[in-house]
């Protein structure tokens, strides 16, 4: 499974220019209200209590916009913040201020929120070797950012994309013509890479440990359902879970024989951390 990207950092400028030129447009014309040699002071705090995330996005927007903007961060990526608590502080031209704050704060309050409910999460496995994972459920655009957010929340990543990992599902199989086929061809193919093969039902699972699958993903399997698989060997194959996890079945899964439990929620049901930023001057 991938872990926090070395792309992420490359990635953060593109995703920043794309932001501000969608924004922006033309230019921002109710910043044209101040005059342009105007300068301000100002500070953004979270309303509620959150994992922050997203300093760099920050820091690119306002580098993009005007490099003499001056940044003071008070926190760091992965820190858990209390409501109302500030998080930087700002000064430069009012007008910058004002055009970088949207796109700022979007950046920030996603990835806050991705990184948040990612603890969450972690915070239910903290005690076993089970690893909770990410999904390719994500914001199209912001793929790394937001797998870099899971990681800051303690959870980790699964492949990144179509290109680092096979992941042989019904569709693919029936193609193939069978999961032995899937898994030979995707060696054959790429014998470097992890080949993970979704099943749903016991004779699925059967096969795809036939084949010697490094990851058989179970798919909507119960807790009970596992328990029900002690007998089988399973050898070297790694053991997913996936479908329908909540709290719950998280703690059910970590006493079953089960090594990762992936949840699109992680990325796709995320709730924005409340932002506000003010100026000061």
């Amino acid at each position: 499974m991938s872990t926090v990207l070395e792309d992420t950092v490359a990635d953060i400028a593109s995703c920043v220019e794309r932001a501000l030129k969608e924004d922006i447009g033309t230019g921002d014309i109710t910043a044209m209200l101040i005059p342009e040699q105007q300068q301000a002071k100002g500070e953004v705090l979270c309303r509620e209590h959150a994992v922050i995330c997203g300093c760099a996005w920050v820091d690119e927007v306002f580098k993009q916009l005007d490099p003499k903007t001056s940044i003071d961060w008070l926190v760091q990526d992965g820190d858990e913040v209390a409501p109302d608590q500030v998080l930087f502080t700002l000064s430069g031209s009012a007008r910058v201020l004002l055009t970088g704050e949207r796109t700022a704060l979007n950046f920030l309050q996603l990835l806050s929120g991705t990184a948040t409910l990612a603890r969450q999460y972690a915070s239910l496995t903290e005690s076993s070797e089970v690893k909770i994972l990410d999904t390719r459920k994500t914001i199209p655009g912001l793929r790394l950012a937001q797998k870099y957010a899971v990681a800051v929340g303690g959870c980790n990543n699964h492949r990144i994309g179509l290109y680092d990992a096979f992941l042989i599902k019904e569709n693919h199989i029936a193609a193939c013509g069978g999961i032995a086929l899937a898994v030979a061809k995707a060696r054959e193919i790429a014998p470097e890479k992890l080949v993970e093969v979704e099943v749903e039902t016991l004779s699925e699972l059967n096969e795809a440990l036939d084949a010697l699958a490094d990851v058989v993903m179970l798919d909507n399997f119960s807790p009970s359902d596992i328990d029900n698989l002690k007998h089988l060997n399973f050898g070297e194959t790694k053991v997913e879970v996936s479908g329908n996890i909540t709290d719950e079945t998280v703690k059910q899964y970590i006493n079953s024989a089960v090594d990762y439990i992936s949840s699109g929620s992680l990325t796709k049901h995320v709730q924005a951390a409340d932002l506000s930023m003010r100026l000061t001057r």
